[in-house]
């Protein structure tokens, strides 16, 4: 029987056992998280382990006869095209309902933290004074969170633990969820409290058809002046234009992204986001690297090659010899 061959984007060098693991169970060639590597390899694999770097496009997608499952490291699934892999009965292999796994995972959570202690501090100002040789203490006065109030949208796992870290720095924190909350020293109120009582608000709800462009220009003006807006979880959930006016006329303060929309744009130099962070200190932007250490990465890639090796196992009678 022939083994199945297995594309895959992902950075997998400093993994050798999840590498080991793909090996085992079919042809892996590793291909780079570019557009132009998916189009000439997919054509050829059974299945695909994916890169949040690139996109798999419907025209990918169709372009793969052979294809039959697409596995992520990942718990959003922006990055393919899922009503093509539906279409063709592609399985989407994700980890959005591995609960005990991802309660193990901290590090979205944590680098959520490290954006709104570097807002609130106006950490990139300051950098870059230092950088210039100037030691300018009073001209980078930021504030302390201690008291504050932190809003978090949507309370599922990631909300939870900001809930915690909020708690542990004397914040007064607010959660608003589709579901009841019962998190201890977390009072529940409508989205409309939250936008209207956050000093800071982190966002972590999964991107849907539904709340796509949810933050948008009412609502940024419904927040507080001198706020803080952080968002972790996927870009078209904020109007951008709408956050680029919310930061320089107000009300915001500072945002800190770690996404954007159109992260696999060629242009991605040229995003309006980019622009403005260039040339303004309060926009702090990270390059979606929420869940990039190495022990999320490890947990995340094993946990992925193990889903799509015991889905290959299943189905090896339906791998074409």
């Amino acid at each position: 029987m022939r083994l199945p061959v297995i594309v895959c984007a992902a950075d997998l060098g400093h993994l050798p056992a999840t590498r080991r693991l793909l090996e085992s169970v079919g042809q892996v060639r590793y291909v780079d998280a570019a557009p132009e590597s998916l189009r000439e390899a997919l054509p050829r694999a059974d299945a695909y382990f994916a890169s949040m770097h690139v996109r798999i496009t419907g025209e990918m997608i169709a372009q793969a006869p052979r294809l039959r499952a697409i596995a992520t490291p990942s718990t959003g699934l922006d990055h393919i095209d899922l009503e093509a892999a539906q279409a063709r009965g592609i399985a989407v292999l994700g980890l959005k309902d591995d609960r005990k796994l991802l309660d193990r995972i901290t590090a979205t959570a944590e680098l959520a933290w490290a954006l709104l202690l570097g807002c609130a501090r106006r950490f990139p100002e300051a950098m870059a004074a230092v950088r210039q040789g100037r030691w300018a203490r009073d001209a980078v006065r930021g504030h302390q969170i201690a008291y504050k109030t932190l809003g978090i949208l949507g309370c599922g796992r990631l909300g939870t633990m900001m809930a915690d870290y909020g708690r542990a720095f004397r914040m007064k924190v607010l959660g608003c969820d589709l579901r009841p909350i019962d998190l201890p020293g977390v009072e529940q109120v409508s989205f409309d409290r939250l936008l209207r009582e956050s000093d800071v608000l982190t966002i972590h709800i999964h991107l849907t058809d539904q709340n796509r462009g949810l933050i948008g220009r009412d609502e940024l003006s419904a927040m507080k002046p001198g706020s803080i807006l952080i968002n972790t979880s996927r870009g078209a959930i904020i109007d951008e234009a709408a956050l680029l006016d919310a930061l320089e006329n107000g009300p915001l303060a500072a945002a800190g992204l770690d996404v954007i929309e159109g992260e696999w744009r060629e242009d991605i130099a040229e995003h309006p986001l980019m622009v403005y962070a260039r040339t303004h200190h309060n926009l702090i932007i990270t390059p979606h690297v929420g869940g990039v250490t190495y022990e999320a990465q490890e947990m995340a890639y094993n946990a992925t090659a193990q889903n799509l090796a015991n889905y290959l196992h299943q189905t090896q009678d339906r791998t074409p010899h």
